[in-house]
């Protein structure tokens, strides 16, 4: 962690600023509408009660943003395999002009054979850099997911006949709409080392 900190990341930081590219810091998370809602108060002996919909839902998502406050997502149901990253990864440089250096965890879609050859074919358009591993603390993306669960879909349960998979993704524009919020997610003490 603190060779990553101290020369793995500044030499990558200095290699964008001489190539272009810009650094991006992507991560993937699964949500459930059975997350708990949170704590509130009540009266002794009588357990405050919180309706909701009572259909389970589940959805994935994936996030990738830098420290210039962008932000970019994408939902999906499937498991994350290598095919469904690529695809993903296809999705995601779309219409990029400038080359990305894509700081992400050493999750086994991310590290396959089909990634390494799909990053070949862009030659040098995207290039794939891996955090130390057990280290999701380092990854500002994972601030994504803790204001999406913290502020977003846990607070306000979902009605009868509302979809979890637009509820998501009507947070996820939130975040989207709102570069400051994005930029102060690399303010966190644990990625201030993203900091020029």
């Amino acid at each position: 962690i603190k060779r990553w900190k101290r020369r793995e990341f500044p030499k990558l930081r200095a290699r964008a600023q001489r190539r272009g590219a810009k650094i991006f810091f992507l991560d993937e998370a699964g949500v459930r509408s059975d997350h708990v809602l949170g704590r509130t108060w009540g009266l002794r002996g009588q357990t405050p009660e919180v309706a909701t919909s009572g259909k389970l839902q589940s959805v994935n998502a994936i996030s990738a943003v830098n420290a210039l406050g962008e932000f970019w997502f994408e939902i999906y149901t499937e498991r994350l395999n290598a095919t469904k990253f690529v695809e993903l990864l296809s999705h995601f440089m779309r219409r990029r002009k400038h080359p990305v250096f894509l700081v992400l965890d050493g999750h086994p879609a991310h590290i396959a054979k089909t990634v390494a050859q799909y990053v070949q074919r862009l030659k040098g358009r995207l290039e794939l850099h891996f955090l130390p591993g057990y280290a999701p603390e380092l990854n500002p993306d994972e601030f994504v997911w803790n204001h999406l669960k913290q502020q977003g879909v846990s607070k306000k349960p979902l009605r009868q006949s509302e979809s979890l998979r637009h509820r998501v993704h009507a947070d996820l524009l939130d975040i989207q709409s709102r570069p400051a919020l994005v930029r102060s997610f690399f303010k966190a003490p644990s990625v201030a080392y993203t900091a020029d």
